[in-house]
């Protein structure tokens, strides 16, 4: 039984790791969905619907596969802060995020939550490699 935290940030995102999801968790293990926004003036309600939509694309759909938890976190810290924290307080086994590919100059400009991610967590990381539209 392995317990994954999965962060996501759209329904985009949502559904590519769901395709990935779906092939690698078995009867049993367990889901922490976690969708983290700043909050305050550099957050929309319209930003929190959104999140609200990301999770609730991954909960559905596994919900009758897996134990689903989900999170919504609005509370000034930085994805990397919550999806760290969330890993601990949950215990979980591992990462599960996707990533997108960038221009080294707008990996340096925008900073990496994946490879802070890669670089700080002290459990494995699995990179799901996300397709622009």
């Amino acid at each position: 039984m392995t317990r994954l935290l999965v962060g996501t940030d759209s329904t985009e995102t949502s559904e590519q790791l769901l395709d990935y999801l779906e092939r690698q968790i078995d009867e049993g293990d367990t889901v922490y969905v976690i969708n983290s926004l700043v909050g305050g003036d550099e957050t929309s309600s319209i930003d929190v619907s959104d999140g609200e939509e990301a999770i609730e694309t991954l909960e559905e759909s596994l919900s009758g596969h897996v134990t689903v938890e989900s999170h919504q976190y609005i509370r000034g810290n930085a994805p990397i802060e919550d999806l760290l924290e969330a890993a601990e307080e949950f215990d979980v086994d591992e990462h599960v995020i996707g990533i997108r590919k960038r221009s080294p100059v707008g990996k340096m400009m925008f900073g990496s939550t994946a490879q802070n991610l890669l670089l700080e967590s002290d459990i494995p990381v699995r990179c799901v490699p996300l397709v622009s539209e």
